[in-house]
């Protein structure tokens, strides 16, 4: 009360604050030329690709038109980086389009509408016999333009897909004519795949050396960098690690959900002041209005429709199914609720388990068009099924996969549990008239069924309260203090949190390599504003921030930023050691074993010679080895008897002798093979060229600063 009536106090200062405030806020647009919108971003680029700047503008028009396609199925940062992604496609072929000349004049237009069967199969473009109208067409169009503004925007933008489209089409297609394979690239393909070898091994692996026999200096490292400096760019990235404090339901928030459901079993007195005495109140087990009592008293509204053992929890099926009408189930713990059950009714056998073989004839509702049996000839293939079925040991499920024409006969024509009033009435009929074990015939206006009834059960209606099972606002609280109290904490000092969340007994979660546009956190799900502030400018390593989340806090700290460009010694570190690790035992291998004999080479290192067969170029795997291209392609090139020198394999160093050649027999005509590459080749030009655009272009991407 006291901090409001100061404000009351100062009413005319904060008038003059805010007004001058928003007088410079105006004067600014002025100046600016941006009207004070959007905090100075309108008329901004959001990126910039190969010098063409992206308009920020258009960029939200294309968000919020793709917002309306995605419907809600996809989060806002999935859908700028689906935009964005596009944006970038059309932008580096629109500039190949521009550069080649590829261009869809308007009267192309109209052939690509009249070839696209989204309009021509469209009744509304339809003339009386069902072609399409090209006037019919064009006057929509008018009329949208006319009347509908809004409508006609959508189609102007729909017109430009197609352009789009089509202009892809063709310069893709442009690319595909140069792409091929010649009969002399189809014979070596043919080759690599047939031509085998057998040989004789001998491998020393590289951890018969030991790691710690060489010394990898920063040096090393760098030298190895600077010659393959185009594997190890990376782009700006961040390392957090976060406690998560959820604010969820303590054993004394369960234990009194509990109780409050117990309490309201029994009937109660309770005084009213308006009629001056003691009424009854009557609790769950007795109330003679469920559908007024739950709704006062339940998380779940009551559900009057009958129900079969399969549609209740699997946990509590066989404990409610078991109750008389009347009798009462719980408390018991279903998902996040907390519930007592009701029996309130039951109805035998109404619930009923069969099986059929159907068989359709020609007319009959949706009878396969291929079947061509008259009625009269599936009324006596019905009778001989029925038979057959009904003799002893007979296997229905069998017969029906055999014999059936309908959708169940894969599952043994099983059409498991229905109700009443689900099949047809002829078929429901028999299913409930019958007991369990009959097999008989029903005719329907879907052909002639034999039926087998497979069982019944009871259906039942139960009425269920409820409580969501969340913490009360004591809980609440103390999870926000916790919080607090481990943020101011580890803020004085942040080199000591990992030290404090295990004093505390606190579970800390690393999340390495965020990008920019990341929005998922492990553990924590979509949470764009903890990227953000990892990413912004001000915020430094060490940095701890609490976030308020959905269901409790995130205490977060920025543990590492990776600049972009080349990685620092550190980060390459840890693919590079291993690499000239290997590259040093090999040729530590070598040296000690050059000139020796396979034989020489195995006693000396204490390892087996041993043998391959079938080797070929296209599947370059050695059993017992692994995966060893450069040994499997030294061996196809030598000739047979030949022996090879020593080679740094991928697992060790080999020697080998080729013992047998088998060259495939030679073909008449290898246009085949030919013919197989290039198919292999076209469906990937699409892709290919786009990611090789993209790779070579410069792309300045700045959505991080909008969204």
């Amino acid at each position: 009360m006291a901090i409001l009536e100061k404000i009351r106090k100062r009413t005319t200062v904060l008038i003059l604050i805010i007004g001058m405030a928003l007088f410079a806020f105006v004067i600014s647009g002025i100046f600016t030329g941006n009207g004070g919108m959007s905090l100075g971003k309108v008329g901004s680029a959001i990126g910039e690709i190969n010098g063409e700047s992206i308009s920020i503008d258009q960029f939200r028009e294309e968000m919020e038109a793709a917002e309306g396609r995605f419907g809600g199925q996809a989060t806002s940062t999935q859908i700028v980086n689906s935009v964005w992604e596009q944006t970038v496609r059309n932008t580096l072929l629109g500039q190949q389009f521009g550069a080649l000349g590829i261009d869809i004049q308007q009267d192309q237009i109209m052939e690509l509408i009249r070839n696209n069967p989204n309009f021509t199969q469209n009744p509304q473009f339809q003339d009386a016999n069902g072609i399409f109208d090209e006037d019919l067409f064009r006057n929509f169009i008018t009329e949208l333009r006319v009347n509908q503004p809004e409508q006609y925007r959508l189609w102007l933008q729909s017109e430009q897909a197609l352009i789009r489209a089509a202009m892809e089409q063709t310069y893709f297609d442009l690319i595909r004519a140069g792409i091929g394979a010649t009969l002399k690239e189809g014979e070596l393909d043919y080759r690599l795949a047939n031509d085998k070898v057998d040989i004789r091994y001998v491998r020393v692996p590289y951890t018969s050396v030991p790691d710690s026999s060489f010394t990898i200096g920063k040096s090393d490292i760098e030298a190895y960098m600077k010659a393959h400096e185009d594997e190890f760019q990376q782009e700006a990235m961040r390392d957090i690690r976060y406690v998560y404090f959820e604010e969820k339901a303590s054993e004394a928030d369960e234990a009194a959900l509990r109780e409050s459901l117990v309490n309201l079993l029994e009937d109660r007195e309770e005084y009213r002041d308006e009629l001056d005495s003691t009424v009854t109140v009557y609790g769950f087990r007795n109330t003679t209005d469920m559908v007024a009592f739950l709704d006062r008293n339940s998380d779940i509204k009551y559900d009057t429709v009958m129900k079969a053992r399969k549609d209740f929890p699997s946990v509590v099926a066989d404990s409610l199914m078991a109750l008389e009408v009347g009798d009462l189930y719980g408390p018991y713990r279903d998902g996040q609720y907390f519930k007592v059950s009701r029996m309130m009714d039951r109805k035998e056998n109404g619930s009923v388990k069969a099986s059929h073989i159907l068989v359709a004839y020609q007319g009959a509702m949706r009878a396969n068009p291929a079947i061509t049996r008259t009625q009269e000839e599936a009324e006596a293939r019905a009778q001989e099924l029925l038979a057959e079925a009904r003799k002893s040991g007979a296997d229905f499920a069998q017969l029906a996969r055999e014999n059936s024409d309908g959708p169940s006969a894969p599952s043994g024509g099983d059409l498991g549990f229905f109700q009443e009033g689900v099949m047809t009435p002829k078929f429901n009929d028999f299913a409930f008239q019958n007991p369990i074990g009959t097999i008989g015939l029903v005719e329907t206006e879907f052909g002639y069924h034999i039926v087998k009834v497979d069982d019944k059960e009871d259906i039942v209606r139960v009425a269920t309260m409820a409580r969501l099972i969340e913490p009360s606002e004591e809980t609440i609280n103390a999870t926000f203090t916790e919080a607090t109290t481990f943020e101011m904490a580890v803020s004085e000092a942040t080199d000591t949190y990992g030290t404090k969340a295990e004093e505390m007994n606190y579970s800390v979660r690393p999340v390495n390599r965020l990008n920019a546009m990341d929005e998922n956190l492990p553990g924590l799900g979509a949470q764009r504003r903890v990227v953000n502030w990892a990413f912004s400018p001000d915020t430094e390593v060490g940095n701890v921030r609490r976030f308020d989340l959905t269901g409790g806090y995130a205490v977060v700290q920025l543990t590492a930023k990776y600049r972009e460009g080349l990685m620092s010694v550190e980060d390459a570190s840890v693919q590079i050691i291993p690499r000239l690790r290997r590259e040093r035992k090999a040729a530590q291998l070598i040296a000690a074993n050059q000139g020796k004999s396979m034989e020489d080479i195995a006693q000396a290192n204490n390892v087996a010679i041993s043998s391959a067969s079938a080797l070929n170029a296209k599947t370059p795997t050695i059993a017992g080895a692994g995966r060893e291209p450069l040994v499997v392609g030294t061996a196809i090139s030598l000739e047979e008897g030949a022996v090879s020198g020593l080679i740094e394999g991928e697992t060790g160093i080999f020697k080998l002798e080729v013992t047998a050649r088998q060259a495939a027999p030679a073909m008449d005509n290898y246009a085949p093979y030919a013919n197989t590459l290039t198919r292999s080749l076209s469906p990937r030009v699409g892709t290919a060229v786009y990611e090789a655009l993209k790779a070579k272009a410069t792309i300045e991407d700045e959505r991080a600063a909008y969204y």
